[in-house]
């Protein structure tokens, strides 16, 4: 007969941490998910408990407040982007570069269409640290995309005196608008054709497809 194996006070505590670190998985999961569905502001405490079938006490004893979990959310979020980006910086050239990053972006704000959306049109909550990190997911698609429009721009067939920052500005906001359009229509979009498209309206093909 096999004798159970006694638990100490220390794994006891590791398996109470581990089942508490998967709670709170747990939680940020379902509210990234009903928040990217039905806004921040549409979504309550309740909402998330009843899609765990939870109580709201067990959310509590894990955040104090359905602005704490948002915030864990876009934590996610914003990594999921830095990651995106990344992935697309690792293409060998300019243009393959470009493409990637518009492509990359596009699928990201299609998942995350609510968030785009509600910063887009300003509904996100007002307290600063939220709008810090939409501030900050901007700041990282103008700062991978900046120096690859420059680079087209002193490579070839783009008018030497256009501003690469209000171009790069210019596309993203491009590129945000079509993800509003998407979000309201629930069109199907394929991201690739759609970077293509934008790439031609920017003249960005010819400029840099033979650019390192």
């Amino acid at each position: 007969m096999e004798i159970a194996k006694r638990q100490t006070p220390y794994s006891m505590y590791k398996n109470n941490a581990h089942n508490m670190q998967n709670t709170r998985i747990k939680i940020i999961d379902a509210a990234r998910k009903l928040f990217s569905e039905y806004t921040y502001s549409g979504v309550s405490m309740s909402d998330i408990a009843k899609k765990l079938n939870i109580t709201k006490a067990a959310i509590y004893y894990h955040f104090t407040s359905k602005l704490e979990i948002y915030e864990n959310v876009l934590n996610e979020i914003f990594n999921i982007l830095k990651s995106l980006i990344d992935d697309a910086l690792k293409e060998e050239t300019t243009y393959k570069k470009i493409h990637k990053l518009i492509t990359n972006y596009i699928t990201f704000g299609l998942e995350e269409k609510t968030l785009i959306r509600d910063a887009v049109l300003k509904s996100l909550p007002e307290e600063s640290f939220i709008r810090n990190y939409v501030s900050q997911f901007r700041k990282e698609i103008e700062d991978a995309m900046q120096p690859l429009i420059k680079d087209s721009i002193k490579n070839k067939k783009i008018n030497k005196d256009v501003d690469y920052k209000l171009l790069t500005s210019l596309l993203i906001n491009m590129m945000d608008g079509l993800i509003l359009e998407y979000s309201f229509s629930n069109k199907k979009v394929d991201p690739a054709r759609t970077a293509d498209k934008i790439i031609t309206v920017f003249s960005l093909s010819d400029c840099c497809v033979n650019s390192g």
